[in-house]
């Protein structure tokens, strides 16, 4: 009974210092940028010197330009206008492969591009990838990774991760481990 109250007592102060510490973050962020709160900012939809580059939700999604499997250069910035799915994978990734059906589905029946990024620097070989899109019957733009800067940019730390990117270019959605078709829909209703 002494070990359930101490960590109700625990979980509590864990909880409060946390509270706190969002708190002090808004505070601070409402005396940086004057009286305008984030939501405000955000809800702008414009570009601005609060729009600094981050991996959260609201953020402006941070630009990048690699290469795809097909030898096209592609850049996040480049689908401005239209709202993407950005998608951290690896063949070698049980819900990755799990996913990839839905996420073609999601492309062809919505409007939205899927980027699925292929964290190419963690494949044992270069030839899983392609052999994969094949056996999937992938037509989803395939960015290569190579070298694991963009993953290292928006933190990856589970496979698959996805970003949901508005017609503005920001964050609306961050998820960490595989979705369905049905649940991809509803975030993208969500968007802008």
């Amino acid at each position: 009974m002494k070990n359930v109250v101490f960590i109700v007592i625990v979980i509590g102060l864990v909880g409060w210092t946390t509270y706190e510490l969002l708190a002090a973050s808004n505070e601070k962020a409402a005396r940086e940028y004057g009286s305008a709160t984030s939501e405000q900012i955000y809800n702008s939809g414009e570009i601005s010197e609060y729009s600094n580059p981050g991996i959260r939700k609201g953020e402006l999604a941070p630009d990048f330009e690699l290469t795809t499997l097909d030898g096209e250069v592609v850049k996040l910035s480049d689908y401005r206008g239209k709202r993407v799915m950005l998608n951290f994978w690896a063949t070698w990734c049980p819900p990755c492969r799990a996913e990839m059906p839905d996420m073609q589905k999601f492309q062809d029946n919505k409007d939205v591009q899927v980027l699925a990024v292929n964290l190419s620097e963690t494949e044992s070989s270069s030839k899983n990838v392609p052999k994969f899109v094949d056996e999937l019957n992938l037509s989803l733009k395939i960015p290569l990774d190579n070298e694991s800067a963009v993953s290292k940019e928006f933190q990856v730390l589970a496979y698959p991760t996805t970003y949901m990117i508005d017609s503005n270019g920001r964050i609306q959605f961050v998820m960490m481990g595989a979705m369905n078709y049905d649940f991809m829909v509803q975030q993208f209703e969500m968007m802008q």
